[in-house]
């Protein structure tokens, strides 16, 4: 059920601030000949300026290359440091992600202090946030993402990036709970119920997954994967919670017609508030 994250990719407004920080070009210089690559000293403005029009073209490798000569012929300028920031934004528009991250990090280390050094370590999130992939695959990005996203809600508390980073923590999290959901089905079909229990479970036990769109069907497999286990008083309960949490979901009509089916009766959850339901299930 899961799908990539990447697959549907959408530039966020906080990607495209690295304009808003860096493109200051300089007046008198516009109608300047784009100057050769081969190492020859240039003045600053010509090389920025340039690397600048090459980003309005979106000629990202074209602008990488003019970015980095600012920085290799005026390294410890102003320029210089805007150059790393208009490189992750070029990096990134041209879907390479490891350059990206890795100019990130080259600005994080030059400048730890600087206010610019949030856009960097959003953009390292976002890179990896990027490259998730369905479900049925390796996870390894999106934990690379989730961690990255969390340390931006934590360091910058209160501006858009963290924001931001809170929206697509949550979109980290229902994917991740979806690996969990896959592996359990997988489990669940390969006749192995105690395995797919485990996995469903997690689902229900991580307070992260409970908010996902996947806890539904979560409770609905527990419903299943007890029954099969004959474990009829555990199921029922998992259906009472399911009831009581999305008494509108089609999980919750296939729980019940599957209790019933097992000659089982779904009781109505206790009256509780909605945070404290998960520990009706796990006990402790």
């Amino acid at each position: 059920m899961g799908s990539s994250l990447s697959a549907s990719k959408f530039r966020s407004g906080m990607v495209l601030m690295a304009a808003a920080l860096a493109a200051v070009t300089i007046s008198g210089c516009s109608g300047t000949k784009r100057p050769k690559l081969a190492y020859e000293e240039r003045p600053v403005e010509a090389l920025y300026n340039t690397g600048y029009d090459r980003l309005q073209q979106r000629r990202w490798s074209d602008a990488v290359d003019y970015f980095q000569e600012v920085e290799r012929q005026h390294p410890y300028s102003d320029w210089a440091r805007r150059s790393i920031l208009m490189q992750i934004y070029a990096y990134y528009q041209n879907n390479n992600y490891a350059d990206a991250i890795a100019a990130a990090d080259r600005f994080i280390q030059l400048f730890p202090g600087n206010p610019s050094a949030a856009y960097a370590f959003y953009m390292k999130a976002v890179c990896n946030f990027e490259q998730i992939t369905d479900v049925g695959r390796d996870q390894g990005y999106a934990t690379a993402a989730l961690a990255g996203l969390k340390d931006v809600a934590r360091r910058y508390r209160g501006t858009p990036y963290a924001s931001d980073a809170a929206v697509k923590i949550d979109m980290v999290n229902d994917q991740l709970a979806g690996k969990e959901m896959n592996i359990g089905r997988y489990y669940q079909r390969a006749n192995q119920p105690l395995a797919a229990l485990n996995r469903y479970k997690a689902v229900i036990a991580n307070p992260d997954y409970q908010r996902t769109s996947h806890t539904p069907e979560a409770l609905y497999r527990l419903v299943e994967v007890n029954l099969q286990l004959g474990l009829k008083e555990e199921a029922t309960r998992n259906g009472a919670v399911l009831g009581y949490n999305y008494p509108g979901s089609p999980w919750y009509s296939e729980a019940y017609a599957l209790l019933t089916e097992n000659g089982q009766t779904p009781e109505k959850a206790p009256e509780a508030k909605r945070e404290s339901w998960l520990k009706r299930l796990i006990p402790g």
